[in-house]
């Protein structure tokens, strides 16, 4: 009997693992996706292996949208805290400070998200989707309509998204995709409205303090990542 269960449990290793390694497989059968990679993953590689990463890491997206600034933060299973690989501009701006709470209200949500979806013919080039509206989301929406369908995406437009252009997306699919393949099934993005040092908490305060509650909540996460480099 138990030897049964083993070769069950075995064989579902197996099809997890084999699930995984077929993910970047299937993305590159994408006519985007396979020149994203004949185009930027050689340098990437490098890059990583430079940095002493193996190729089963795991990435963390920071993204600060008074400063349009999106940050990659990479570890590996040797390391035991991320360390920042590469910063890209936003190409677009959409809204102002403060999180989404209704469709069409053109703003770029704030709060912690995670990519749910990859896209590979989307019509803004590649795209990645986060898993917007969360519940803190949906709460604060009350009757409204929360809308959806927020990406990072490649172009220079947005209507509330985070926009790359096309070259730049290019790399942050593929270390999505290299992510999700080596078995991370939850890739953190966090949307913070600018860098939530004590300062810049101050002064932006002066201009919104409506936000005052939830911003304090996203301080206490942005200060956490800032000082032990892994998610709190």
């Amino acid at each position: 009997m138990r030897t049964a269960i083993y070769t069950i449990l075995l064989l579902i290793m197996s099809q997890s693992l084999s699930a995984q390694n077929n993910f970047k497989q299937q993305q590159n059968t994408f006519e985007r996706v396979k020149n994203a990679y004949a185009e930027k993953w050689t340098e990437l590689h490098n890059k990583l292996s430079q940095g002493g990463f193996k190729d089963d890491f795991q990435v963390y997206i920071n993204a600060y949208k008074k400063e349009g600034k999106l940050e990659i933060w990479i570890k590996d299973k040797i390391h035991s805290t991320y360390s920042l690989f590469r910063t890209y501009d936003f190409s677009a701006h959409s809204g102002v400070l403060g999180p989404k709470t209704k469709e069409g209200d053109l703003q770029t949500p704030e709060g912690s998200y995670f990519i749910d979806r990859f896209n590979p013919e989307s019509r803004f080039y590649l795209s990645l989707g986060i898993n917007y509206p969360n519940a803190m989301d949906l709460e604060r929406s009350g009757t409204n309509n929360p809308g959806s369908d927020i990406y990072i995406h490649g172009d220079q437009v947005t209507v509330g998204c985070i926009p790359l252009t096309n070259d730049k997306i290019k790399e942050v699919y593929i270390l999505a995709v290299e992510a999700q393949n080596s078995g991370q099934t939850q890739i953190p993005v966090h949307i913070y409205p600018f860098k939530m040092t004590k300062e810049n908490m101050k002064r932006e305060l002066l201009n919104f303090p409506q936000h005052r509650t939830f911003w304090k909540s996203l301080q206490a996460d942005y200060t956490y990542f800032d000082q032990y480099k892994n998610p709190g």
